[in-house]
């Protein structure tokens, strides 16, 4: 990865995290809590999709129509989240896949 890959990714996720400021409260304050989730147990490779850019968008789309954030996604936050990345893998499978691979090797 070069410099000007490095630049352009901070531009992308200036521009990301300006279009999240311009949400209503309440769908800033869920959508950085389901930020926080996926950065935990959501896909590996979620950077590099558009699984945040599309929530960004699903919730401009709900506050236009004047919907509130729980409307659109319920009172589970993380059952919301794990709906959307059911078949992704993710960093927990990641993270049991070494637990399951270590232990293996380490009774021998």
């Amino acid at each position: 990865m070069g410099i000007q890959d490095i630049i352009e990714g901070k531009k992308q996720w200036r521009a990301h995290v300006a279009r999240v400021k311009a949400l209503p409260p309440d769908y800033q304050i869920v959508y950085q809590e389901m930020q926080r989730y996926l950065f935990k147990v959501g896909p590996t490779g979620l950077l590099d999709g558009g699984l945040l850019s599309g929530i960004v968008d699903f919730f401009a789309e709900g506050a236009a129509n004047g919907k509130g954030v729980l409307e659109l996604i319920g009172t589970d936050v993380a059952a919301f989240c794990d709906d959307l990345i059911k078949d992704s893998r993710t960093h927990a499978d990641v993270y049991q896949e070494s637990i399951s691979g270590n232990a293996g090797t380490g009774g021998k």
